[in-house]
């Protein structure tokens, strides 16, 4: 009787036999099969790809593009200027129309409504709280990049040369952290106040001061002078622990300049951290001004201010309440946002808080 042999050399799922062709070398198909292909992804696409789970901060980089439309975008279009005083429209309420625009409608003509109403000298109060917001935002932004420039470069030439250099450096810093930020702020004001009235006055090219604002450019000047600090001790951290790196090592062997060394690997490799203590120094900025426009020292009139406007509103507060509840929602909902955003920059950037 023939044996059918075919049947002993078949494969069973779950037998013990062994087939010798599970131990030949795996061809070309097998082996890209097997390969798993990842992407490479840099520092900074990760960061965004972290960034952009963040529900909250991607909401609070929504409403600060929204504030930033409202700021310097809307206000082109609008038809009431900020120091537009219009007779007979004095301390309207919200959406108000004065005798005179009634008369006028009546006619069939067509009136742009207050939709904040309007102060006690005919001034849209939306008109004011657009420049308001974009004096603030314009302040916080111009100091905290001056205080990003400034910081910087101070705290990385005293981590990076260390010794000596590091510690009067240091003291300095102390120095100024211990003097009482608001004093300072009002005595360098005071004092500037004039000599950049007689520059915007009498040298030709300086101009440009009184169209700015001597009061803004003081605010300026004092973040320039006092509010590096903080900077300038987070980035000597960073370069303490960087300049021991083997990259730096390796420039410093080819003959690297210390300026090149500091500029191009130490600096850049602190980006991230930059990044977030400039946007968290934003909303410090903005409650800075407010708070100096508030008691009468930031921004001069009649260019206004969320302080300077939170300021005027307290003497009718009783009769006009809303006039102190635009310029504080606005205030906080600036300074929230740019929290938030800060917040989640360094849980996306910062290396230490990735899973």
């Amino acid at each position: 009787m023939k044996l059918d042999m075919s049947h002993e050399h078949e494969k069973k799922p779950f037998s013990l036999h062994l087939d010798v062709s599970d131990f030949l070398p795996a061809d070309k198909e097998e082996k890209q099969s097997l390969v798993v292909m990842r992407e490479s992804v840099s520092f900074w696409r990760d960061g965004v790809r972290r960034f952009r789970k963040n529900k909250i901060a991607m909401a609070s980089l929504i409403v600060i593009i929204l504030i930033f439309i409202f700021s310097f975008i809307l206000p082109s279009f609008y038809p009431y200027g900020y120091e537009q005083q219009i007779r007979g429209s004095e301390n309207l309420r919200p959406m108000q129309y004065s005798e005179t625009e009634l008369a006028r409608m009546a006619a069939g003509e067509k009136v742009f409504p207050h939709f904040l109403g309007t102060d006690n000298l005919g001034r849209d109060m939306t008109a004011r709280l657009m420049m308001g917001s974009r004096i603030s935002l314009l302040v916080g932004l111009v100091a905290s990049v001056l205080v990003l420039i400034i910081g910087s470069i101070y705290g990385a030439i005293a981590g990076y040369f260390g010794g000596k250099v590091d510690l009067i450096m240091m003291r300095i810093v102390d120095i100024i952290y211990t003097v009482p930020d608001i004093l300072i702020i009002i005595l360098l004001m005071v004092t500037l106040k004039y000599p950049l009235q007689d520059l915007a006055s009498n040298v030709p090219g300086f101009g440009w001061i009184s169209d700015i604002g001597i009061g803004l450019i003081s605010i300026f000047i004092v973040f320039s002078l006092l509010y590096w600090v903080g900077m300038a001790r987070i980035v000597r951290g960073q370069i303490l622990a960087l300049k021991e790196q083997e990259y730096v090592t390796a420039a410093r062997a080819l003959g690297a300049s210390h300026r090149r060394i500091i500029g191009k690997h130490l600096l850049t490799n602190c980006m991230g951290p930059l990044i977030v203590t400039t946007t968290l120094q934003i909303p410090s900025a903005i409650f800075t001004e407010s708070i100096l426009s508030f008691i009468g020292i930031g921004v001069q009139a009649p260019m206004p201010s969320l302080g300077s406007m939170a300021s005027n509103a307290i003497g009718g507060i009783s009769t006009y309440p809303y006039r102190l509840f635009e310029p504080a929602i606005m205030i906080s909902l600036i300074i929230l946002s740019f929290n938030l955003l800060g917040d989640g920059l360094r849980d996306a950037f910062d290396p230490k808080l990735k899973n």
